[in-house]
This record gives structure tokens, sequence and C-alpha cells, in this order.
């Protein structure tokens, strides 16, 4: 037997184990959250043991299909950071069926648990039990799987704080599929349901890395197909698509895009930060960008067009500008750590529409609904500085595309969509690395030609497929698209589950 193989044994055994051991009787519904409106679906939520050395458990929240769930697809989010909630992020502030107001909680119009508007063919179907020929997927409704991944985000923990410092890409699929096999044996009735996994961000990386484990484990969950939205792909390329994002919105000038293009891109100079081996070139490079930067009173990076909240995310911006223009020296008086937090503001977003859900996770009532326990932490936060200051940095360098190909030749189902006003990980070089998986890398033949596609009778944004492989922009959405353009994103995932092209008629 050769090495990787065993190596891939001894991984599949442990995961095997840590599933198989028994799971709490105790039940995690929610018979209600503080504020909350009546609502006619079931959700739940709390812990799954994933591993004893050391002690760690997931933290989940599970919300039921509004109607007819046993009918229904599973699908599970995870947000990105690494770092960030899935709970705050994904359930509360994007596409949940609640979100946070005052010191209550609104029904959300868009959550993607809530029935489509079907036709009067699709409604019969809609109630169907059957599964023969894929007619539950006229519902282009689904049971929702949020988890706070990995260990030390949100209400997550691990006993030994220490265990943060050794987070990565692979800890946290091993430790995410173990969850997904140990909630299955708690919930034995959406074993075998047709499964999909989605996110956004760093979930670029969560997203297809779990799905590949499911694969190579050849555990027995049905998945079906994957969704990534504004996601990491390939750091080389996605980190130096930002200044060029920039100038063709006239955030910096042609002199400073020439100078970024041909003297030090951004990649080097984030690289050289990092390193504290910072170049005379990037250096120069540096100076001029930066003060173009700060003399915008700074940009939302997430939504270039929001009004930006100001906070601290402007502060490290000046920590920035003026690390750049101190004798081109790094200053003493920041620790390492505060040097990466430049990158950090490519992994956090503005706090400023996270307060009310800051402040609504931190009550005690609310913890005590939701069956969660601060453990290690005396705050919950919708981003943990444990794990973005630990993560294994190099992990970010390891590029998803070959992933996302084995993937699309498996006949697994791929979506990689992009908000258009994302600067962090702009649209430009996402559309650029699909279509080259797709037409060079896996010779597909393009299926659907770059075209629109609409929503009440606007332009949604713009998409192209490749046979089961697909990518698509959302015209008008932010980092977190379904945040900022709910109902093109609802849209967006109604079609998918659906396996159809997205409506190409106002």
């Amino acid at each position: 037997m050769s090495r990787p193989w065993l190596i891939l044994l001894v991984i599949t055994c442990s995961i095997l184990m840590q599933a198989c051991k028994p799971v709490t009787s105790l039940s995690d519904g929610i018979p209600s959250l503080p504020g909350q409106p009546s609502v006619s679906f079931g959700h739940y939520s709390g812990y799954i043991t994933v591993g004893d050395h050391p002690p760690r458990a997931l933290f989940y929240y599970f919300v039921e299909a509004e109607t007819s769930p046993a009918s229904k697809p599973l699908v599970l989010w995870l947000n990105g950071g690494p770092g960030c909630s899935s709970l705050g992020y994904g359930a509360f502030i994007e596409h949940g069926p609640f979100k946070v107001k005052g010191g209550g909680l609104v029904k959300n119009e868009y959550s993607w648990n809530k029935e489509a508007n079907a036709s009067s063919s699709e409604t019969f179907h809609l109630h169907s039990w059957k599964f023969d020929n894929c007619d539950w997927l006229n519902a282009a409704v689904a049971n929702l799987l949020y988890l706070e991944s990995p260990v030390g985000v949100g209400f997550s923990y691990s006993t030994d704080r220490s265990f943060y410092k050794g987070i990565n890409d692979n800890v946290a699929a091993q430790d995410n599929l173990v969850f997904l096999l140990r909630w299955f044996a708690k919930y034995p009735q959406y074993k075998g349901r047709d499964f999909f996994i989605a996110g956004e961000s760093y979930a670029g990386h969560y997203v297809p890395e779990l799905a590949r484990l499911i694969f190579k484990s050849k555990v027995e969950i049905n998945l079906k197909g994957i969704a990534i939205g504004n996601p990491l792909l390939d750091y080389e390329v996605d980190m130096n698509m930002p200044t060029t994002y920039y100038w063709s919105h006239g955030i910096i000038s042609d002199r400073s895009e020439l100078l970024f293009q041909k003297v030090c891109n951004l990649t080097r100079l984030l690289g050289e930060i990092r390193s504290k081996a910072l170049t005379s070139e990037c250096v120069y490079v540096a100076l001029k960008v930066a003060k173009e930067l700060n003399d915008t009173n700074a940009i939302d990076q997430y939504d270039i067009l929001a009004d930006l909240c100001l906070t601290s995310g402007q502060s490290k911006l000046n920590i920035f500008y003026k690390m750049l223009t101190s004798g081109h020296s790094l200053p003493s008086s920041l620790a390492s750590e505060d040097l990466i937090n430049y990158q950090s503001l490519l992994d956090t977003k503005d706090p400023c529409e996270e307060q009310d859900v800051i402040k609504y996770f931190n009550r005690k009532d609310v913890q005590n609904a939701l069956h969660a326990k601060l453990v290690g932490v005396g705050h919950w936060n919708t981003c943990s500085d444990d794990i973005i200051e630990n993560y294994r940095f190099e992990d970010r360098y390891i590029s998803m595309i070959p992933v996302l190909g084995e993937l699309a030749k498996s006949g697994l189902r791929v979506l990689v969509y992009s908000g258009d006003l994302d600067a962090v990980i702009p649209f430009l070089g996402t559309r650029t690395m699909v279509d080259a998986l797709a037409t060079k890398v896996l010779k597909l033949k393009t299926t659907l030609s770059y075209r629109a596609w609409f929503t009440s009778k606007q332009v949604a944004g713009y998409t192209q497929e490749y046979g089961k492989l697909a990518f698509a922009t959302i015209r008008g959405a932010s980092h977190t698209a379904p945040a900022t353009q709910p109902e093109r994103s609802l849209q967006l995932f109604t079609s998918f589950l659906k396996g159809k092209s997205l409506p190409s008629k106002a």
C-alpha cells in the first residue's frame, strides 16, 4: 500500500471512530428565541463533539424548511474569515429566517428556507414526498444548517486554547466531516437526503476541501453540489485583483495602477509586510497607493458604493499608511500580528451593521435559548481574533482551482458566484480562473454563453455555464451578497438547487 493511501486510511478510520460515538438524546429544539415572531418551522441549535484530544465541539444552528422539510434538500452553510461566524453572518445577517432589529427579531422576507414563488404545476410537487425525476427540486427551498467552524469561532470551542495555534485547512475539514457524520447520527431522518455545501469568502477553501474529503473518505453522504460566493480560490490571483478593481472604479490613479502592475503587486507587498522585509520598490508603490486610499477617507472594501461606518476599520488603514511613511521601517510599537491586520481587513467586515447581532448573541437569555455557552472567552463576536491571528497563514496560498477541477470532473454541480461591488475578492480574477479551469484544463464545452440574467424585470447579474460548472455575478451585491441583494441571491440559490440556468428574460 502506498503512503498516501495509508495516510488517507488512517484519517478515514479516525473520523469514523469519532463519528460512531453515541450522541446525546437530549433535544436541541428551540421553542422560541427572545423577541422572535411566531413561525411554522422548527429550528434547533447545540453542540456536536468532534474530538477528544483536546476535547472540542462545534456549534450549529439548524433551520427546517418552512413547509414539507422531509422532502427538501439539506444545505450546509460555512462563512469564511478564516475565523468568522456562520451564525452571526449567514444565519442572522444574510439568508436565515430572522434578522436582528433593536432588541428582538424580525422575519427575513428572503430567507433561504422559504417557499419560492411557484407555478401551479410546481406547487403540486412542492408537497410531494417523492424524489422521482427530481420533482422535489421544483420547491427551490432547503433545510439550512449553519456551522460555526473551525473550533474557536463563535460558540464553538476547544477546552485547550493552545489548539487554536494549530488550526489549518486540514483540521477544519476533518472536524467538519466528523461533525456531519455525528449530526446525521443525531438527525437520522436527513441521512440520504440530497446534500449541498455552500459558503463565501475563505469558505472558498472550506467548501471544496470538505467536499473532496467526503469523496475520498467514501462516507455515506449524498453530496450533490457546492456553491461558493466571492471565494478565495488562488491567493496569487485574487490578491492582485483589488488594485485593478480600484483603478477601474476611479479609486486609484492610472499611475498607481501602473506601478502595481510593473513594480510591486499587492501579493508581493502583503508578503513583504508580513515578513518585515519591505523592499524600496514596494515601499514606494505602497506610499503612492496608500495615500490615495487614505485621501478618500477610507473605502468599504466589501461594498465600494456603500457609505463607510467609521470605526476601527479606518484606523487600521491609517496604521498601515503611517507604517509606510515612518522612515520605511516597521514601528516597534506594533506586534507582528498587528501588521498582518492589514490582511485581516480582507477577512473581517466593518462592525457597524453587526452591532445589533453582537449584542443579541451576548445576551444570557439568548444563549440559554440556543443551548450555547462561552468557553475560554468572555464575549461572543462575529469573528474570532484567536483564529484570525493563529490560523496557518500559508494555507491561504493553496490554490483551490485544482480541487474545483477534481469536483467538477466527479460530476458534482459547482457554482462560483461573485457580488460585483466587492473589492476584497473582485469578480475579475474569479471569472477568469473559472473560465480557464473550464476551457483550458477540463476542456469543457461552453453550454451557456456569457449573458445577463434577471429578477423583477431587472438585470440581476451575468452568467456563463460549462455543463455542471457555472459562474455568475450578482449585480449590486457586496462581498456578503445575500445581505445587500437578498432577492437576487435567493433567485441564484433557487436556480442552483433546481439545477437550472438563471432566468434569461426580464
